[in-house]
């Protein structure tokens, strides 16, 4: 795939995660993806992905990602972001807390045909 097909495909998984509509993912990552840092419980492929960020926007209902830096090639995409979000909902036995937070990260991702193979 080109570096521009890589960062569309990046770009399109963030779009999900910010809308909410994490369906979209089932398009977006492999079946058999790699994740080398799930989150705890975390299922493999896109039904770990959706099952995550479908916790994260229940706790957390006005959750965004903003990419703060991002580069690519023909394979990867790397980026630094900041996840922000209200905590209104339980997560991981922690009842909503109504404060808001701010975390910053940074993502190795790696494309094959448009979706995320490894991260």
């Amino acid at each position: 795939m080109s570096e521009e097909a890589n960062i569309a495909a990046q770009q399109k998984f963030g779009d999900a995660v910010n809308s909410g509509q994490l369906d979209l993912l089932d398009d977006l990552v492999a079946v058999d993806a790699v994740d080398h840092d799930p989150a705890p419980g975390q299922g493999p492929g896109p039904a770990g992905y959706k099952a995550f960020f479908g916790e994260m926007i229940a706790a957390f209902p006005d959750l965004h990602v903003t990419v703060e830096r991002l580069v690519a090639n023909d394979t990867d995409v790397a980026f630094a972001y900041t996840l922000t979000g209200t905590h209104q909902g339980p997560l991981m036995g922690h009842a909503g807390s109504g404060k808001t937070m701010s975390v910053r990260g940074v993502q190795i991702s790696q494309f094959e045909n448009g979706k995320l193979v490894e991260r």
